[in-house]
């Protein structure tokens, strides 16, 4: 965009030596002189790249020294394969004006910011079309860059071919945008560039505008509409380059601007908002050529692998409470923020003049709407601005006013007053913060009635929400090394609070029933949407994020105007934010235990219905696909069984009274096969009744009878279960030792991941173990063929037909990037989380064969699973077994302490590259 000084240019390609050599080998005019000409063509390419990688390693950041470097290079190269073929392969004495040719580089070469395995593209302009010398130039030409491994995209066009395309088509218009002369017949090129600006471009200005915000639209659209998705994508994504390039793209063809700092000149960014886009573009120019080099191809996505490596090149080191790679992602948000906050000035000025000329013109060019007033400011077309420049130095207070006014009225901002709000940020200072009419504001905004998620985000984007609450600012661009959280800290907080207020509105009903009930019984809606923002505020910190999150809540809510009571609250929802989705996903819901510990915690009804609501937009508030029916289930039994708790001070109906509900229930949903209760319910023990709802009991019962009138020693069903968004396996056989791990591994080897399972044995020594099970986009299995391979991957596991622990081990791990993460196996055996079972839990690295793996390790420690939970965290499952000895006792003393060393050494890297190689 901007011409680039590129120091020691011989270092890079001594063209004028090259060229003697090149000249040398024509003239000797030998049969294998094309080899000899690659030969040292190549031999200079190489020795460029490896002068310009040297230079990036020295420079780390010098991105735009290294893309202007890498263009410089493959000028002289074109240049140089263009006067020997016009010189020794197709000589012509005496060229017509016919033969005549131009050459142009075009996109990103055209703009002289090519990354070091960037396409070479190139736009051949002759006279005529019909020019044999031309096309045969051309096509040499061509060989020897395909010779060389460059990457050519070519057209060859006469200027009325170009017009007459260009015309027709937004991306062929782009790329001639960006024509930079190369070689050739440069009065030609002349003429073309003239007539693209004439024919092309006048008067199609507002249509160009439209297609290229369409087609930016649609780009981020596909790359995740976030631009702080964890694995951007350097060049197309949401703040990337390509954003950047559609300013100056835009900007060129309205006011023919040559370069970006001539953006300054038209108004449309001020010297300092020009010198954040050129530091932005730099920074990630760098990025994009660190990839390419790390690979060896043209790579832009930012992904987990390559994160460290990139972060390690550019020189970013560890800091207390946060690694390397995370303060390097936190940098590349905070560039890919601020060129979102100039791609909404920029694009709003155009607007804006767009809007002018409208006026000038027409019927009622004289007729001039007037603005109205709303509490001092100036609102006109949907949009509110400031009356005057020094309005937010008067009274800083109303850098918060102008948001909160915003939200409450429906109002979008005016560019130009985004720009001094982000201008006069550094305003707000401890005075201002501690303002109570500033503090009551920033409230009212946090828990606005219209849309709190836009309007925050517009506040970030601006600088003000991170001057006013600097804890929020400390994890603004903060993301979480990990492939469970999609967002940086502040979008998934942003998010949160947009997801309580569309619950609040009744929009995610279908999704959240009970929070959309509960939200309108809670006392105070205030503490609700505080408590949202506070429950992450203390990430990156080095320590626990909900202990330290509480004391800052202790701190910030009085400020904003809490009382003690509502401050008690929010600390206790931020210091414990994530114990119901702990106990719900990680425990088993049907011991007693469970539940009086999950109650002990929460105390009262107030703080149930808080945390149920929390914990679900929190979950949401993730990502894409991580809020499911399964989910929402768990929460709702355990918030019913807490809030029974909780209401009467015990459970409504002691063991035998439930186990009695229980049948009656699964006898009414049998109806004419309700005699089976009575043929078979016995045989299953208390456990079961209490474990099993009652229609998979009504289903498990007559899978049973029909196995036992049969005769069958093996009966495997599939079913999708919608209420759980899972796919019901059910397996009967009869016990024997290592019947679970062996069915889990059939189940993994057939490519379903285990979310849950319930291991029972009846009186009379049958397995009746329910697994639920989902694909591994966390959808239940509906096809006909794969519940068929479910069911036949088991019966070949229990029948030993295939090898189990070698297969399992071949499997790729279910997210391809997670070997770039150190995840390090951590397991807890606990007595006390149950009255009846020793509960261990497993945290490790989530690969197919683990929980197969740990079950065979329970089973040659010689326990008994009588249930299995499983989670996924991205990267890291944790898996948790209800398990006794084989006399039904829990696990003590040092025998505790051989399970604990049997299943980390399961769960070990180091045995899965064992059986990987076995």
């Amino acid at each position: 965009m901007n011409q680039v000084r590129i120091p020691r240019q011989r270092a890079i390609i001594d063209r004028r030596a090259l060229a003697e050599t090149l000249d040398r080998l024509g003239s000797e005019g030998a049969a294998d002189s094309r080899g000899a000409v690659i030969a040292a063509l190549r031999e200079a390419l190489d020795a460029g790249r490896d002068e310009l990688r040297r230079r990036l390693i020295e420079k780390p950041h010098a991105g735009h020294e290294c893309v202007a470097g890498q263009a410089f290079l493959v000028d002289q190269l074109v240049r140089l394969i263009h006067d020997h073929v016009v010189a020794y392969d197709y000589p012509a004495a005496n060229r017509s004006e016919a033969e005549r040719l131009s050459i142009l580089a075009v996109g990103g070469y055209g703009r002289a910011e090519m990354a070091p395995h960037s396409d070479v593209d190139i736009a051949f302009l002759t006279p005529t079309r019909n020019a044999p010398w031309c096309e045969q130039v051309i096509e040499a030409m061509l060989y020897y860059l395909w010779d060389l491994g460059l990457k050519v995209g070519h057209s060859s066009r006469t200027p009325d071919d170009m017009v007459r395309m260009a015309k027709g088509d937004v991306t062929i218009r782009t790329a001639l945008l960006e024509g930079r002369y190369v070689w050739g017949d440069e009065a030609l090129y002349e003429e073309t560039r003239r007539r693209f600006w004439a024919d092309v471009v006048t008067g199609t200005e507002r249509q160009f505008v439209a297609e290229k915000l369409a087609e930016r639209n649609a780009r981020h659209k596909r790359m995740g509409d976030s631009r702080y998705v964890v694995e951007p994508n350097v060049k197309d994504g949401k703040g990337g380059l390509r954003d950047l390039q559609t300013l100056y793209w835009i900007g060129k063809y309205i006011h023919k601007v040559r370069s970006a700092a001539e953006l300054v000149d038209v108004d449309l960014l001020t010297a300092q908002e020009y010198r954040s886009f050129r530091r932005a573009e730099g920074f990630m120019l760098a990025v994009r050529c660190h990839l390419h080099m790390i690979t060896g191809r043209a790579e832009d996505r930012l992904t987990f692998d390559l994160q460290r490596q990139v972060a390690e090149r550019m020189n970013f080191t560890d800091r207390p409470g946060k690694s390397e790679v995370e303060r390097f992602m936190q940098f590349y948000f905070l560039q890919a923020k601020r060129v979102g906050s100039l791609t909404g000035v920029f694009l709003a000025h155009i607007d804006e003049q767009f809007a002018q000329k409208r006026a000038r013109q027409g019927l009622l060019a004289g007729f001039r709407a007037r603005p109205r007033s709303v509490k001092g400011y100036r609102v006109f077309g949907g949009r509110i601005g400031i009356p005057s420049d020094d309005w937010f130095r008067k009274d800083p207070v109303r850098l918060i006013e102008i948001f909160r006014v915003a939200e409450a009225e429906g109002l979008e901002i005016e560019p130009a007053t985004m720009r001094q709000a982000d201008r006069d940020s550094r305003l707000i200072t401890a005075e201002v913060r501690d303002d109570p009419r500033a503090n009551a504001l920033f409230l009212e905004l946090l828990a606005g009635r219209n849309d709190p998620e836009t309007v925050l985000r517009w506040m970030n984007e601006a600088g003000v929400f991170g001057r006013f609450v600097p804890d929020f600012g400390k994890v603004n661009a903060q993301m979480q090394f990990d492939m469970y959280h999609h967002y940086t800290v502040d979008e998934h907080t942003i998010r949160a609070i947009g997801l309580l207020s569309r619950i609040e509105k009744g929009e995610l009903a279908e999704d959240h029933p009970r929070s959309t009930r509960l939200v309108h019984k809670i006392a105070s809606r205030r503490a609700a949407y505080v408590a949202v923002l506070l429950h992450d505020i203390a990430k990156g910190r080095g320590g626990d994020h909900s202990v330290l999150g509480a004391e800052v809540a202790e701190e910030l809510c009085p400020r904003f105007g809490l009382s003690e009571d509502e401050t008690d609250l929010v600390a206790w929802l931020v210091r414990y934010h994530l114990l119901m989705s702990a106990t719900a996903f990680k425990r088993d819901l049907t011991d007693p235990k469970t539940i009086e510990d999950f109650v002990a915690e929460v105390q009262s009804v107030e703080r149930l219905r808080h945390l149920l609501i929390l914990t679900a937009v929190d979950i949401r508030a993730v990502g894409p696909g991580t809020w499911n029916s399964w989910k929402r289930q768990l929460l709702g039994e355990l918030y019913d069984f807490a809030h029974e708790r909780l209401r009467l001070g015990h459970m409504r109906h002691g063991r035998q009274q439930r186990v009695a509900a229980k049948k009656d229930a699964t006898r009414a949903i049998l109806a004419d096969d309700a005699g089976l209760i009575e043929r078979h319910g016995d045989e299953f023990g208390e456990a079961y009744w209490i474990a099993e709802p009652e229609d998979i009991a009504a289903l498990n019962l007559r899978q049973f009878a029909a196995a036992r009138r049969l005769d069958h020693d093996l009966s495997i069903h599939c079913e999708v279960y919608p209420s759980r968004g899972a796919t019901l396996v059910s397996v009967i056989a009869a016990d024997h030792p290592g019947l679970f791990y062996r069915i889990a591994g059939g189940i993994h080897l057939a490519g379903a991941n285990i979310i849950d399972a319930r291991i029972h044995t009846t009186r009379g020594g049958w397995a009746v173990d329910n697994f639920l099970v989902q694909d591994p986009l966390g959808q239940p299995f509906h096809e006909a063929e794969q519940l068929a391979r479910i069911e036949t991957a088991i019966d070949d596991a229990l029948a030993n037909r295939i090898e189990l622990v070698p297969r399992l081990a071949r499997r790729p791990l279910p997210r391809s990037r997670a070997r770039a993460f150190d995840v390090r196996p951590r397991v807890i055996v606990d007595n006390q989380a149950s009255n009846r079972f020793t509960v261990i839990e497993v945290n490790a690295r989530d690969r197919p064969a683990l929980l197969n793996r740990l079950a065979r390790a329970l089973f040659e420690c010689q326990l008994v699973v009588h249930s299995a939970h499983v989670t996924a965290y991205g990267e890291r499952a944790a898996d948790t077994f209800y398990v006794t000895d084989l006399l039904g006792e829990k696990i003590t003393g040092p025998r505790a302490q051989a399970v604990e060393a049997a299943l980390l050494d399961a769960a070990s890297d180091r045995r899965q590259a064992e059986l990987e190689d076995a």
